[in-house]
């Protein structure tokens, strides 16, 4: 029995993100659209290696190209797969990593005084059991 298979490129990408694992989360990420002017702030909410689901108030076309800079990956271009009420999918044009947008980095500035190194100290900042 032959599985039908996907006879576009759109709808190979579609097949692939649905199939992925998702990543729910909130977070803010930084669209750029070709010729659009400047950067237009957008909520994440979910991810995957292919693609995510983004909302925000800016008219975004399917098929458009765009580009997302994700926290700790930078710029990742990508098209608009499908359009609803608000919200939209993008398809990644390269495989990314969820798990290294959803890593918080933190400065030794941002933590409390009795966790910051005096420089004395080897070795990693906590210790795991």
């Amino acid at each position: 029995m032959d599985s039908q298979r996907p006879t576009s490129v759109d709808e190979e990408v579609a097949a692939l993100s649905r199939g992925a694992d998702r990543d729910s989360l909130f977070m803010q990420a930084e669209l750029a659209l070709p010729g659009g002017g400047g950067p237009v702030t957008v909520r994440v909410r979910n991810l995957s290696p292919g693609g995510m689901l983004a909302e925000g108030k800016v008219a975004v076309a399917q098929g458009a190209a765009v580009e997302v800079d994700l926290r700790n990956l930078g710029p990742v271009a990508g098209r608009v797969i499908w359009v609803g009420e608000g919200k939209f999918g993008i398809a990644f044009d390269r495989a990314i990593d969820p798990q290294a947008v959803r890593r918080q980095v933190v400065s030794q500035s941002d933590l409390p005084p009795h966790l910051r190194r005096t420089g004395l100290e080897t070795g990693p900042l906590y210790r795991r059991r």
